[in-house]
């Protein structure tokens, strides 16, 4: 896929005021400061499209971007818009304890009901060992039957052997609830590694979704 433009379109604390319409939606999210506005960047070639901060949290409402792109369809390419919805992060942020749980409540409700939603892309950082708010959301996201893929972080930050071991810990943790595991991605936004990966996943499903 060829992306050719992704603007930002709106902001909601509520599923029910998101772009109506049946574009097909891609979500990304994961625990607080684990790259994600980076990486949205990085995959849309725009780095300025989302904000990105040191300070964790500072994604607090369902953010749509639509996205247009250029597929390869049979013999010829077509152009498809589809959604990319940036997520409040989980776990860790410095925030009160009402807010957070606003946030779970804003986000559990999106995903259980937001009928646009194609995929889940959940962001893991690849320099840490499995924690158990990622495990815990991943167990949320496969019981509810929401298809999910898992993205890990920030490869370029340390070398290939501690980026397995931890990638391979994960995997471990997973299936003793999974007998299949979801799709895994690999990337660093500062060398773009995994991009191709991924949009190509998107292209293939948005294929599918059009047959």
């Amino acid at each position: 896929m060829e992306i050719k433009s992704a603007t930002f379109i709106v902001s909601n604390s509520d599923y029910r005021k998101c772009p109506n319409g049946n574009k097909p939606e891609y979500a990304f999210i994961g625990r607080s400061n684990v790259g994600k506005s980076s990486l949205i960047n990085m995959l849309t070639g725009n780095r300025k499209l989302a904000k990105t901060s040191i300070r964790p949290g500072k994604t607090q409402l369902i953010n749509h971007f639509l996205v247009v792109g250029e597929e390869q369809r049979a013999n010829h390419k077509e152009v498809t818009e589809w959604y990319l919805v940036d997520l409040p992060g989980y776990g860790y942020a410095k925030v009160s304890k009402n807010a957070r749980s606003e946030w779970l409540k804003m986000i559990r409700e999106y995903f259980l009901n937001r009928e646009q939603l194609i995929a889940t892309f959940v962001l893991i950082d690849s320099r840490i060992e499995p924690q158990q708010s990622d495990l815990d959301f991943v167990s949320f996201l496969g019981q509810n039957g929401i298809p999910l893929s898992i993205v890990f972080t920030k490869v370029d930050k340390q070398n290939q052997r501690e980026t397995a071991l931890n990638v391979n810990a994960f995997k471990k943790a997973l299936k003793e609830e999974w007998e299949e595991l979801p799709p895994i991605f690999i990337t660093s936004s500062v060398s773009g590694t995994g991009r191709s990966k991924i949009l190509n996943y998107i292209e293939e499903t948005n294929k599918r979704l059009f047959e």
